[in-house]
């Protein structure tokens, strides 16, 4: 987990997300190697814009990501 805190004049905060994605129609098509490479990809975008992935998790419809994006 990311301890950076943010600070402002009268705030300090840390922030995190929690991004659910859903297949069209709840459709069952994410296996273990759909999931693996989602992973990965969400990974690299998260990077290249300035955040991290905490924690990537899903089910054959959906898919979690939580993460936490620097506002730098």
């Amino acid at each position: 987990m990311n301890t950076e805190f943010k600070k402002n004049r009268h705030s300090i905060y840390n922030l995190t997300y929690h991004l659910v994605v859903i297949t069209k129609y709840r459709r069952k098509c994410i296996n273990e190697d759909v999931l693996e490479d989602l992973k990965e990809i969400s990974k690299r975008l998260l990077s290249v814009k300035g955040g991290s992935v905490l924690e990537v998790n899903g089910e054959e419809d959906h898919l979690h990501i939580k993460h936490w994006w620097s506002n730098n």
